[in-house]
């Protein structure tokens, strides 16, 4: 939904402090929201209220935030124009560094998960470009800015923000310090704060869940929010396909599917060609892409969808897929 002017009438109204030449903006303590925020986690989550008023007052609020989120892209990209943006030769390179860098430990990861590596490495590729792309903004700046200066998603947000406050208690982390997307998305794995607090791991047995500087944890925590997902240890993701002679429907057009409605032997009665190992009986959807070159056709499986739980977009669970599989392929090519 759009709200037309929405971010240049919340920047306007916000309060500014400034200090020097540098113009800040930092929540305001006596607004009714936060007094109202700041008793809730003071009466349900047993916060210190002076101790909370404190971070919240050092938290800025941030123009940039409001815009980047509320200004829609101009124009919608198309798998084609998407998949440039992650499975290239440099993306793939460093995902082939990364993978025999830490590969014990991943091998470790996916033997007790039953998450293939590839899978792990197409995640991390994708969102942070394997720890080097993880966002610059605190996140207490990002979620305050969001939950009380964004009304079209404040609810959500405040949610995030109380999330994050209990986190950094309970990992006993300074708030002001963890850093991550415009959105509050953290670390190595891109975790937003609940998801962080329900299937963040330690997996490298320090006592600590460091998705930020561990890779064990982030890959870890990755492959426990999978198996939280429905991950199948073993099933394929996807397979290219065709439409055969046979096919008589409409013309298929892409779309965000993010739910299989058929099964193997209904999508082959249809007339669609495609290759696999999977019982008759097994979910699987069409799934309809515009490359450069054209039209294209996949069938997503049960386990393509759970990458969709991770983003809810059919493009990026194939990009995670093919970068996973671009970089397996030059290990298994590399091995002795």
């Amino acid at each position: 939904m759009k709200f037309p002017g929405v971010t240049a009438l919340l920047i306007a109204a916000l309060p500014v402090l400034a200090v020097g030449d540098i113009k800040a903006v930092f929540v305001d303590l006596e607004e009714e929201h936060v007094i109202a925020f700041v008793n809730n986690m003071v009466e349900e989550h047993q916060f210190d209220r002076a101790a909370l008023r404190e971070v919240l007052a050092g938290a800025e609020i941030k123009a940039e935030i409001i815009k980047k989120i509320s200004t829609p892209a101009e124009r919608t990209l198309t798998w084609g124009e998407y998949r440039k943006i992650f499975i290239t030769p440099e993306r793939i390179e460093a995902g082939v560094v990364f993978w025999r860098e830490n590969q014990d430990m991943l091998e470790r990861i996916a033997l007790e998960t039953g998450v293939p590596i590839e899978v792990l490495v197409g995640i991390i590729g994708v969102e942070t470009y394997f720890g080097r792309i993880t966002g610059d903004d605190r996140v207490i700046d990002a979620l305050a800015t969001l939950a009380f200066a964004y009304p079209p998603r404040s609810k959500f947000f405040r949610n995030e923000l109380v999330q994050f406050l209990i986190l950094t208690r309970e990992e006993e982390v300074d708030p002001m310090v963890p850093t991550g997307s415009y959105a509050g998305a953290m670390g190595r794995p891109q975790f937003m704060p609940s998801s962080f607090r329900a299937y963040a791991v330690d997996a490298s047995g320090d006592g600590k869940r460091d998705i930020w500087n561990d890779w064990a944890d982030a890959a870890g925590s990755i492959a426990n929010y999978f198996l939280a997902h429905g991950w199948k240890s073993g099933e394929e993701v996807t397979a290219q396909a065709v439409l055969g002679s046979s096919w008589r429907g409409r013309k298929p057009k892409p779309g965000n599917t993010l739910k299989p409605a058929d099964t193997i032997t209904s999508l082959s009665k249809k007339g669609v060609l495609f290759a696999t190992d999977l019982p008759a009986d097994s979910r699987g959807q069409l799934l309809t892409y515009e490359n450069v070159d054209g039209i294209e056709h996949w069938v997503g499986f049960h386990n393509f969808f759970v990458i969709t739980k991770y983003n809810r977009n059919v493009m990026y669970a194939l990009a995670v897929h093919q970068l996973g599989r671009q970089i397996s392929s030059r290990i298994a090519v590399d091995a002795p």
